[in-house]
């Protein structure tokens, strides 16, 4: 999701047509590796660490109270201005029952860290069988507001040998395929800081060097071929369980979270990266199906980008129009948003269930875990450690840790 806030965390307590696969597309139908494989390459490049920035959800209803208040405390996912110390707090405190309570609806807590950590142990798997230059390659996850967290993830790293001194290599690589300010943009300043924490004094070695972990950047890929292509076979999949006179009038809406208005109109550049993924996977499907984009989790009085999801669904079936399939859109793994708020609410308020679906998330789909490889190899093969696009601050930035994190990922240099 880029922007990934639990609406219910703020919402008032309530009692086919297929083309031929494009040459490039293809690459994801071909040679399919098979997991497991075994990660022993050696070189003299490695080891690599690759570190998976996700938003993250507490594992157990008993971490619910601490990722609220964490989360109420980012001001750039959660803006309260100068009273966000003293409003944080309480909001937590306040949700922290009803959340537990939606937590346990979906099995007890958020499956994210479980995909999260296979998806990129599955990865540093294939990358050491296509990018022996630079293997081993070692799976950390950074959450921004859950176990395991940043400053965590990154003492783990010292611990395992990275800096210190020792220096190596790191890839901060973004699980958010469409980059937000708010999401992205909030874990990199995050990393940043517990960087300048734990390594910002280190002093010149011998050889010139400051022994410090190498960092680069995967800040967005919303057009990935290998991402599109599995956002379209989780949909044909579901589009084929419609009877055949039905299925090409299904409705096809993507659904992503939502941004207020003031953050779009700041220049964030999420609403128009999701709009390209929306794209490309019907460019991908042949049109076959109508299609929308809606946006979900708005929350609170002032304006956020719209259509809302459950209202979209609601006239639509006020239309007659019954047959729908919701695609979560910038979600790359099942959590609360998918499995409460689209499964439990939106689809199961509807009184359609059995006409109104939802396409499968990415979870530990084989086409998505060769598309983070291959994304991750093309970004070690680069040298370069940020993109252009991640280095432009929004026009309507104001944030100083903003632009001294980007700063900084830029900055670095790549042996």
């Amino acid at each position: 999701m880029a922007f990934r806030l639990p609406v219910a965390a703020l919402r008032p307590l309530r009692s086919s047509a297929i083309l031929k696969p494009t040459v490039q597309q293809t690459r994801w139908l071909a040679t399919p590796t098979p997991f497991p494989v075994t990660q022993d390459m050696t070189s003299s490049r490695g080891p690599t660490a690759m570190v998976f920035l996700n938003m993250g959800g507490p594992s157990t209803t008993d971490e619910v109270g601490d990722f609220l208040s964490r989360l109420f405390a980012d001001g750039d996912l959660i803006p309260l201005g100068r009273l966000q110390s003293y409003l944080g707090p309480l909001i937590s405190k306040r949700r922290t029952p009803k959340i537990q309570q939606q937590y346990a609806a979906i099995g007890g807590g958020s499956p994210i860290r479980k995909w999260s950590e296979l998806q990129c142990e599955e990865m540093c798997k294939l990358l050491d069988q296509i990018s022996p230059e630079t293997a081993p390659h070692k799976p950390y996850v950074a959450f921004r507001y859950a176990n395991p967290l940043t400053e965590h993830m990154y003492r783990q790293l010292l611990a395992d040998g990275f800096g210190n001194g020792k220096g190596g290599r790191a890839v901060a690589f973004t699980q958010y395929p469409q980059y937000s300010c708010s999401t992205t943009g909030s874990s990199l300043n995050e990393l940043w800081k517990w960087r300048q924490r734990l390594e910002g004094k280190a002093g010149p070695l011998g050889d010139g060097s400051d022994g410090t972990i190498k960092w680069s950047v995967i800040d967005r890929w919303p057009v990935h071929p290998g991402l599109v292509e599995a956002f379209a076979q989780n949909i044909e999949a579901k589009l084929h369980e419609y009877p055949p006179e039905r299925r090409d009038k299904v409705v096809l809406l993507f659904s992503a979270h939502s941004l207020p208005m003031s953050v779009v109109n700041r220049g964030d550049p999420y609403p128009a990266e999701v709009a390209a993924t929306v794209h490309a996977v019907m460019q991908r499907l042949g049109h076959s199906n109508p299609y929308r984009l809606c946006w979900q989790s708005q929350v609170g009085p002032q304006p956020w980008l719209g259509p809302q999801t459950q209202m979209s669904v609601e006239e639509y079936i006020a239309k007659g129009q019954t047959d729908l399939v919701l695609i979560p859109i910038a979600f790359t793994s099942d959590h609360i948003e998918t499995l409460y708020e689209l499964d439990e609410e939106v689809i199961g308020e509807s009184g359609h269930k059995d006409t109104v679906k939802r396409a499968d998330s990415l979870n530990g789909n084989p086409i998505f875990i060769k598309a983070l490889a291959d994304l991750a190899k093309t970004h070690l093969d680069s040298g370069i450690a940020a993109s252009s696009q991640m280095s432009l601050r929004c026009p309507g930035c104001k944030s100083e840790r903003c632009l001294e994190s980007k700063k900084f990922f830029a900055s670095q240099e790549l042996a």
